[in-house]
């Protein structure tokens, strides 16, 4: 049969050939049966996951594993654990750390009792969390971007952000760098690369995603860094910078501080999952825990993504384990919802800079008089700075209507002279002699 097909007119008629055709067609469909076909070696081939088929039915656990491990190189004591992980930093480096870590400790000791004596009108503390700012900000280049959510002030200070400007900015005064135009700890810096704060919470992820593309395609040595707490990371639009970092392979650092609450809301009824750390496989993205209290361990952490990150043109993400000590910020009574034996507990046992103090001591680096002097001497020269704040005017009241416009638009134009009847009429509301001229 098989040969009359290729033998053609010669043989048979159109009719035969077509009748012989079906039959050859039939008996090939029969062979098909008869083979034995082995189900299990099928592979899926849906293009939107990467799997294998199984024949029993169950559901994914959300705790495949024991738990995401805490990275860490210090113990509480301050002892290095395991040699090969000590970046080996100079003195001169590591003092720089414990120096910058204690005076951001006493500027916000400074600033929320200024809050607390109505000199301004808000304030929120790092206390606990000086480790992750300090650790990771040591880490970057300084051309790396960088996007804040609101206690990240460690970051800017040891980028080099004067304590003129830190003061300046939470009082509103002329000097500061946003005309008085944000409400305080909302910092900003062009010259450091520091994108100004802003108040919602998250909004900074997916713009951080947005400006590591941009870094990406101008082809720099550059990364971008965006920090967070373990709250915006319930926002939605946590998940979108994720997700698009992860698709448009950016050179981002999503840098979780995990400080165990949001506010007034524990972990516990933030999240059912393994913290933050284990939606980075989700997305895509190469993720690690570290100890935030360890000021070595986020600063290796932080190292080591933000050289991948721009090697390889990927996102990572850190989910620093840390504890908030202060209120959230002066407008909350932490004491509703946690005991004081808790704040004290990680206060005094378990705080960053206890333990890095712990270090230092060890190799004779730093004593008892040491850290009575410098604590006068950082104290001293905090206070100076907010002397010299509230000393100065206020901006000028004609920057409210600055910047938003080239030239003076008529309905801008129209609000600034309602602005100044109104002053005018009421001028003994409106003491204009603290506002420069």
């Amino acid at each position: 049969m098989l040969c009359l097909l290729f033998l053609g007119p010669f043989f048979a008629t159109a009719t035969m050939r077509l009748l012989i055709n079906n039959a050859c067609i039939q008996s090939f469909q029969v062979l098909q049966l008869q083979q034995t076909f082995d189900s299990s070696l099928e592979k899926p081939q849906f293009p939107g996951a990467s799997a294998e088929f199984v024949d029993q039915l169950e559901f994914i656990q959300p705790n495949v594993i024991s738990g995401i491990p805490v990275y860490r190189v210090m113990d509480r004591q301050g002892n290095i654990i395991n040699p090969s992980q000590d970046p080996q930093l100079s003195k001169e480096t590591v003092l720089n750390f414990y120096q910058k870590m204690t005076m951001l400790n006493t500027m916000d000791r400074i600033l929320y009792e200024s809050q607390r004596q109505g000199r301004i009108s808000f304030y929120m503390t790092n206390y606990g969390e000086e480790g992750t700012h300090i650790g990771s900000a040591a880490a970057l280049d300084p051309n790396d971007l960088v996007f804040g959510q609101y206690r990240e002030a460690g970051v800017l200070m040891y980028r080099g952000f004067p304590l003129d400007h830190f003061m300046a900015q939470c009082y509103a005064n002329a000097d500061d760098l946003g005309k008085g135009r944000q409400m305080p700890v909302h910092y900003g810096s062009k010259d450091l690369n520091f994108v100004t704060i802003s108040s919602p919470l998250a909004t900074q992820i997916p713009q951080a995603a947005g400006a590591a593309y941009a870094v990406k395609r101008e082809n720099t040595n550059r990364a971008v860094i965006c920090y967070f707490g373990e709250g915006a990371a319930s926002e939605g639009d946590a998940h979108a910078g994720f997700n698009f970092s992860a698709t448009l392979e950016c050179p981002l650092i999503f840098f979780c501080r995990n400080n165990g609450y949001a506010i007034s809301t524990p972990t516990n009824e933030q999240y059912r999952g393994d913290g933050i750390a284990a939606r980075g496989p989700g997305y895509g993205m190469l993720s690690i825990r570290v100890d935030g209290n360890d000021v070595f361990a986020v600063y290796n952490a932080t190292k080591e993504a933000r050289r991948r990150a721009v090697a390889e043109n990927q996102p990572f993400l850190i989910e620093a384990m840390t504890y908030r000590i202060g209120h959230h910020s002066t407008s909350d009574d932490s004491s509703a919802y946690r005991s004081v034996d808790e704040v004290n507990y990680w206060d005094k046992q378990d705080h960053p800079i206890s333990r890095l103090r712990h270090y230092m001591t060890a190799r004779g680096w730093w004593s008892e008089d040491d850290e009575r002097s410098w604590r006068k001497q950082s104290r001293k020269t905090v206070m100076e700075a907010f002397e010299r704040a509230e000393r100065r005017l206020k901006p000028n009241p004609e920057l409210l209507f600055t910047d938003v416009y080239q030239e003076m638009i008529p309905s801008l134009n129209k609000q600034r002279e309602s602005l100044w009847r109104h002053v005018q009429q009421y001028k003994e509301n409106y003491p204009l002699d603290l506002y420069e001229k």
